[in-house]
């Protein structure tokens, strides 16, 4: 019974990917980042659903805007402007690190590409009252595709390796930078990730 209520802590604290991730976990940014990528999963759900959907669901663009105008430009430089460059100063050259950001780098900037034109599809059907065009769908599953890529490229190399190579120290620099750019003050202490 008491592994079930720590195990139901864990997740309720990490939430169900449906609203935005609970910042309490930016105390262990490594687990903050993973519940982002379950976050950004969940709504390339949605994004797949309303490329697939015969009708359009106001509800559901207006989740997507929300979470693309919110919230991933914050994770994408939580990633870019601190996680990466921290994992290319710790990592060994055998840990191919270097390669694994690129290729992840790529993804990134392809989904980036594509927001302009995401926005503009879902702010016009919200607008207009109209539908998805073909092309707009085509789009919103490309987009999710990408951002699929690079949360499978994170979740299996390159966050096993941060929690392997960054340190104590690493990590309490990490959460002050992510909880600044989110407005809010820095924790005493970061506890280790693991």
């Amino acid at each position: 019974m008491k592994g079930q209520n720590s195990s139901q802590t864990q997740i309720a604290r990490r939430g169900d990917g449906l609203s935005p991730t609970d910042l309490s976990l930016l105390a262990t940014p490594l687990d903050f980042l993973c519940a982002d990528h379950l976050r950004e999963r969940q709504v390339c759900s949605v994004i797949d659903w309303l490329a697939l959907s015969a009708s359009f669901d106001p509800s559901a663009a207006r989740t997507v805007l929300r979470f693309v105008n919110e919230e991933l430009n914050i994770h994408m430089r939580d990633e870019a402007e601190d996680l990466f460059p921290l994992l290319a100063r710790r990592c060994p050259a055998e840990d191919g690190i270097a390669r694994a950001i690129s290729r992840i780098r790529t993804d990134l900037d392809e989904a980036t590409g594509l927001l302009p034109g995401l926005r503009s599809a879902l702010a016009r059907c919200l607008d207009t009252g109209s539908g998805l065009t073909p092309e707009d769908r085509q789009l919103l599953t490309r987009f999710a595709g990408h951002v699929r890529r690079h949360l499978a490229a994170e979740n299996a190399i390159l966050l096993p390796i941060a929690r392997a190579r960054l340190t104590r120290r690493d990590l309490q620099k990490l959460s002050r930078q992510m909880r600044a750019r989110r407005g809010l003050s820095p924790y005493a202490e970061t506890p280790d990730a693991e």
